[in-house]
């Protein structure tokens, strides 16, 4: 292990897989997370094409296959929960997918990824970065706590509203772009029956969904068209009356999750949107995952963006041995190709996930079911593959055993 140093702002997935791979290259790493202890709670997550590769590389899959949410696939239904249409799990495969036959609770892949780090990372929690200031010898940290430590580089794996982001690089405003959409989840503890399938029924400009989760409950997603009305991320009360408003009188179980949501303190509720940036590095401080490269929910890249991009950034500060700027400009030069390609919408962007119009949901309930045959579903696969735009290089690793 050298005296190189790194610090990791954020211990969702992408931070512990830097870590994971920085032990690789013999490079020490700090993790800080504002949470007093792992956040657990969270949707289910798609491991899947690269994501998946990268995800085998770092030797978890056994675990993570222990942990699969059992998911048939997407079932579009009406308001009695017919089924109108369906998008099985192995209908397409690779980046991405719509659906995918790796799912597994966003919780449970943080927690396996910090196993995988807890006896080499040190990890502190309840504590966040306050300040930075960037010199010729490192990067000096100053944290909420009052405690300053000087680290050669720190890296922003906190999230699409990442406080590492906003000290290097500037306000949020000028990189998050909003896509005209919110999305909300909530736990819903009986949910009853769900035939292991991914509920989702529409009407205009609004959607409510069941997805399971191992154990018998499911993870409710409630969407809408933007409203004009300014939503507080941070009040959650207000959230949940806005919920109420704008599912007012809506079919299915929208009672029984609107109720779901109210009883749970885990809700979170936040715009769907992208993070748009030249640069994901400055001098010696760089951004990975939604920090960086935020693709949206509709993409089903999070994860995938976020291990690849790992991956790829411990690499490269590897075999720059010690030169930073060199290392930035090659993760980069990697990531960027399928950055881009990641973050394109499927047809129709926000108005083909949320129809406005009774018509367009009728023809994406026709689009679904035209998938399964050929030349659409070839058409669609062909589209929807990211894995084109990236090779993923071969890196010299310590091996796992000293790890």
């Amino acid at each position: 292990m050298n005296e190189y140093s790194v610090l990791i702002s954020g211990a969702g997935i992408a931070g512990p897989a830097l870590a994971h791979w920085l032990h690789r290259q013999g490079i020490r790493s700090t993790i800080v997370e504002q949470a007093s202890d792992l956040r657990l709670g969270g949707q289910a997550v798609d491991l899947r094409g690269l994501g998946e590769v990268v995800a085998q590389r770092m030797g978890i899959m056994p675990r993570v296959r222990e942990r699969i949410v059992h998911e048939k696939g997407l079932r579009y239904i009406d308001s009695a929960g017919r089924a109108l249409a369906t998008m099985p799990a192995d209908l397409f495969v690779g980046d991405g997918s719509p659906v995918t036959e790796i799912e597994i609770m966003k919780g449970d892949l943080t927690e396996i990824l910090h196993d995988l780090v807890a006896d080499h990372t040190e990890t502190i929690f309840g504590d966040r970065i306050e300040a930075l200031s960037d010199g010729p010898d490192g990067v000096e940290v100053t944290f909420r706590s009052g405690l300053v430590r000087t680290f050669d580089v720190v890296v922003g794996a906190d999230g699409i509203h990442s406080g590492v982001r906003a000290l290097a690089f500037g306000p949020e405003s000028d990189y998050v772009v909003h896509l005209g959409a919110y999305l909300g989840y909530c736990t819903v503890p009986d949910p009853g029956p769900l035939d292991s399938w991914f509920d989702m029924y529409s009407e205009p400009g609004r959607m409510l969904a069941l997805r399971p989760e191992r154990g018998g409950t499911a993870k409710a997603m409630l969407a809408f068209a933007d409203t004009g009305l300014d939503v507080d991320r941070r009040d959650v009360a207000s959230q949940k009356r806005l919920l109420r408003e704008v599912f007012a009188g809506m079919g299915w179980r929208s009672e029984e999750l609107l109720a779901a949501a109210d009883a749970d303190d885990e809700f979170h509720l936040d715009t769907v949107s992208q993070v748009h940036m030249e640069h994901w590095a400055t001098g010696r401080i760089a951004l990975v995952g939604d920090a960086g490269y935020c693709g949206s929910p509709l993409t089903g890249m999070g994860t995938s963006l976020a291990l690849v991009g790992a991956y790829v950034l411990a690499g490269e500060l590897g075999r720059a041995r010690g030169d930073h700027a060199a290392a930035f400009a090659r993760y980069e030069e990697i990531m960027r190709p399928y950055v881009v390609a990641s973050h394109t919408l499927a047809p129709g962007g926000v108005d083909g996930f949320l129809p406005r119009g009774r018509f367009a949901l009728r023809m994406r309930v026709l689009t679904a079911r035209l998938m399964h045959h050929w030349p659409m579903r070839q058409l669609v696969a062909k589209m929807l593959d990211k894995s084109e735009a990236i090779e993923l290089p071969e890196y010299e690793w310590a091996e796992l055993a000293s790890a």
